[in-house]
C-alpha cells in the first residue's frame, strides 16, 4: 500500500524465507489490481522495487514510520517494540496494526516514544479495503496523530479516528456478530450455510458472518472476542465454546464450513433442530452440553 504511495518500504521479518513468503503475498495481493484493471503492470513492478527486505532491526534507523504487524501477543509484541526502541530515531512515530489490543498499552512498553505512537489498524485485504482506524492512546500527541491521519490518506485509504477501546469500532461491532453466528450454529438453531444464507438474503451483506470469519481466520477470531470479553467484562463478549474447541484442535479456519458444515458433518434430527458433531475425536456434543447447562453470564467461562 505504501509502496503503491510512491514510498520507500523496508519489510522486516525473522528470516529470509519468511520475507519471500511475504513478498509473493504482497505481489499477489496487488496483482489482483492489475487482473482488475485498477493498476498497470508496471505500476506494480515500481511498487515492488520501492520495497527493501531485511532481518536486521538496525536497518530501520533511518524511518520515519515504523508499523508493527506482528500477531496479537503482547510478549511477542513487547519484543519488537523493545528491538524498535533501540535502534529508530527521535522524531520516528511507532504504530501498531493491533486489531483489538489496547493503544495506550502497546505504548507504555517504550514509554520515552509514547507521545509518537499511534495505532493504525488496516482490514484486509489491505490493497481493496479503504478503511484505516487511526486510534489514538492516552499517551499520543497531536502531531503524531495527524500525521498519521495525512500518511493514511497519502495511501489512498479513508482513515477514521478512533479512541482507544477495545476493538476499537469495526471489531467492537462485527467480531461479536460473528461470535453470535457460531453461537447459532453451537445451539442448532440453524447450519452453517443457512446462517451466511440468512444474514446475506437478510441483512443485504455481501458475505455471511461465518464465511467472513474463514476469511478473517478462526484464531484471529478468537483472540479479538478473549481480549473483548477479558477488557470490558462483560459476559455478552464471552467466547462461543466452538472457536475454542476448534482453535484447539489446529482448525483455525472455516473453510469447510459452508460446503459441508462444521467441520465433520451436521445431522438433522427434526425439521428445526439440527446437532453438530464437531469430531468424534474431540468426545464433544453441544447438544448434551446444551441440555445439561443454561446458558447464562458464567457457562461457557471453563469450556
Amino acid at each position: 500500500t505504501f509502496a503503491l504511495a510512491k514510498l520507500d518500504v523496508v519489510l522486516l521479518d525473522i528470516s529470509q524465507e519468511m520475507l519471500q513468503k511475504a513478498l509473493k503475498v504482497v505481489r499477489t495481493s496487488v496483482q489482483s489490481m492489475v487482473k482488475r484493471g485498477k493498476l498497470k503492470e508496471e505500476e506494480l513492478e515500481a511498487a515492488l522495487r520501492r520495497i527493501t527486505t531485511t532481518v536486521s532491526y538496525a536497518d530501520l534507523a533511518r524511518a520515519d514510520v515504523i508499523i508493527e504487524v506482528v500477531s496479537e501477543n503482547l510478549e511477542i509484541k513487547k519484543k519488537v517494540f523493545n528491538a524498535i526502541d533501540e535502534v529508530a530515531g527521535p522524531n520516528c512515530i511507532i504504530s501498531s496494526n493491533t486489531s483489538s489490543i489496547s493503544i495506550t498499552k502497546l505504548a507504555s512498553m517504550i514509554p520515552r516514544r509514547s507521545a509518537k505512537f499511534v495505532g493504525l489498524h488496516f482490514f484486509n485485504p489491505v490493497p481493496a479495503m479503504k478503511l484505516v482506524e487511526v486510534i489514538r492512546g492516552l499517551q499520543t500527541g497531536d502531531d503524531a496523530f495527524n500525521a498519521m491521519m495525512q500518511l493514511a490518506e497519502r495511501a489512498g485509504k479513508v482513515p477514521v479516528s478512533c479512541t482507544d477501546s477495545p476493538g476499537f469500532v469495526c471489531n467492537r461491532i462485527l467480531i461479536p456478530m460473528i461470535n453470535e453466528a457460531a453461537f447459532a450454529v453451537f445451539e442448532g438453531v440453524a447450519t452453517p450455510k443457512d446462517v451466511d444464507q440468512v444474514m446475506k438474503l437478510g441483512a443485504n451483506h455481501k458475505m455471511g458472518p461465518l464465511a467472513l470469519a474463514d476469511l478473517i481466520g478462526m484464531d484471529t477470531v478468537l483472540s479479538v472476542m478473549q481480549v473483548l470479553h477479558r477488557d470490558f467484562g462483560d459476559p455478552k463478549y464471552r467466547p462461543c465454546p466452538l472457536f475454542n474447541k476448534m482453535v484447539d484442535a489446529e482448525l483455525k479456519k472455516l473453510d469447510s464450513i459452508i460446503s459441508s458444515g462444521y467441520p465433520t458433518r451436521m445431522s438433522q434430527t427434526g425439521s428445526n433442530e439440527a446437532v453438530l458433531d464437531i469430531s468424534s475425536s474431540l468426545e464433544f456434543n453441544p447438544r448434551t452440553f446444551l441440555q445439561n447447562n443454561r446458558r447464562s453470564a458464567h457457562m461457557y467461562n471453563d469450556v
